[in-house]
């Protein structure tokens, strides 16, 4: 396929590109280090013959990646199922837009979902240009079907890189016919109040051709769910939080996005569940008329709406709520002894955080808030 030159330092790799990159992945002693994590009894040129027998970067992650993941989500989570509408067309390619759970397992664990649901392809990743710690990270990603979202770059550069971002979504599904995966904010929602950024939604409608309605119809945008029983990095996000209250000029250091990505990969996720909603596109021609800044706006809110309402919520959710509160307003949705249990694992994931001050009521609600928000957000989204 023909790629436009001005995609090249953003795009995956392609095919023909294969074979060099990942030569040069394993020639590199950082990336060799956490292969030896990963296949402990499998000898490194025997992986690298492996990877370069893929004709593509689908059958990396088939034959390579995605074994792994499942492997790994067999010992850390109780379940991983995937909700879809009954006409959803699973030929069709989209641009799937998602709370943020998880740096690396979000989009992972979609491309798992939709090849075991028999939607045939897996995802083209939009990942930040921070959390591209070392080279061979970048390496790794844009094998693995990722492109760059470049956020290190100064106010005036950042307009034409969302513009080429933009543009390269657009070739991506209308010309590659590949789906993507994007989250709906930069960064993580620490508190799961998963709100859509219209910023998002501006820059998906930079690239294409006709009105800001017709060009985000485009894209083919499903809004997606993503609900986790338990949250590997509650407590680091709860840390975060007491760190900015006694320190406003407080800045997460690489260090932290390491340790966020380990945890959030090996730690205990109990039942995953993801959820799609209707293609926007059954709705969005009724906004055609508003204001442009309305109808971000408005685009916006309603994806919100049906993210909320996609959350699957468990005993978790209903006893967070009902503890900050004080009552026992969602008593029928738990049992005692799952009230106690989670209790148990609350006060567990504060004596996690190792500050020297640590502000264990203020640590307990705001990891009981980011369980609490789910289904607050849910309820009022069915209203």
């Amino acid at each position: 396929m023909n790629i436009p030159a001005m995609f090249d330092g953003i795009r995956p790799y392609t095919p023909e590109e294969l074979p060099g990159v990942i030569d040069e992945l394993f020639d590199d002693p950082q990336f060799l280090d956490v292969v030896h994590l990963w296949y402990k009894d499998v000898p490194t040129e025997s992986l690298r013959q492996q990877a370069k027998a893929c004709k593509n970067n689908l059958e990396v992650q088939e034959k390579l990646f995605y074994p792994l993941v499942m492997q790994l989500m067999n010992t850390c989570a109780a379940s991983l199922t995937l909700g879809y509408p009954e006409k959803t067309d699973k030929k069709a390619r989209h641009t799937y837009v998602s709370n943020h759970r998880d740096i690396v397992l979000d989009s992972a664990l979609l491309s798992i979902l939709l090849l075991k649901n028999g939607f045939g392809n897996t995802v083209e990743i939009a990942i930040g240009d921070n959390l591209l710690i070392y080279p061979w990270i970048e390496k790794l990603v844009r094998v693995n079907k990722s492109f760059i979202v470049r956020r290190s770059v100064s106010m005036r550069e950042k307009l034409e890189s969302s513009r080429l971002m933009s543009q390269y979504m657009h070739f991506a599904i209308a010309e590659k016919h590949e789906n993507i995966w994007i989250a709906q904010r930069e960064g993580r929602a620490k508190d799961s109040d998963d709100r859509t950024q219209e910023s998002v939604l501006k820059m998906m409608a930079m690239g294409g051709a006709g009105t800001p309605v017709e060009r985000l119809m485009q894209l083919n945008i499903v809004p997606l769910s993503i609900s986790y029983e338990y949250d590997p990095c509650d407590y680091l996000k709860a840390k975060e939080f007491q760190l900015k209250r006694d320190n406003p000029g407080y800045v997460k250091s690489r260090a932290d996005d390491l340790e966020n990505m380990r945890v959030g990969i090996f730690g205990k996720k109990g039942h995953v569940h993801y959820e799609m909603a209707q293609p926007i596109n059954t709705w969005l021609p009724e906004l055609a008329e508003l204001p442009k800044a309305e109808l971000f706006r408005e685009t916006a809110a309603r994806m919100d709406k049906e993210i909320h309402r996609g959350y699957r919520l468990y005993a978790g959710n209903y006893v967070a709520a009902d503890l900050l509160n004080g009552g026992r307003r969602f008593a029928d949705h738990y049992t005692d002894a799952e009230r106690q249990a989670f209790e148990e694992y609350v006060a567990s994931r504060v004596a996690l955080v190792d500050l020297p001050e640590r502000d264990d009521a203020f640590l307990r609600e705001r990891i009981l808030t980011m369980y609490a928000n789910p289904l607050l957000n849910q309820q009022a989204a069915r209203q």
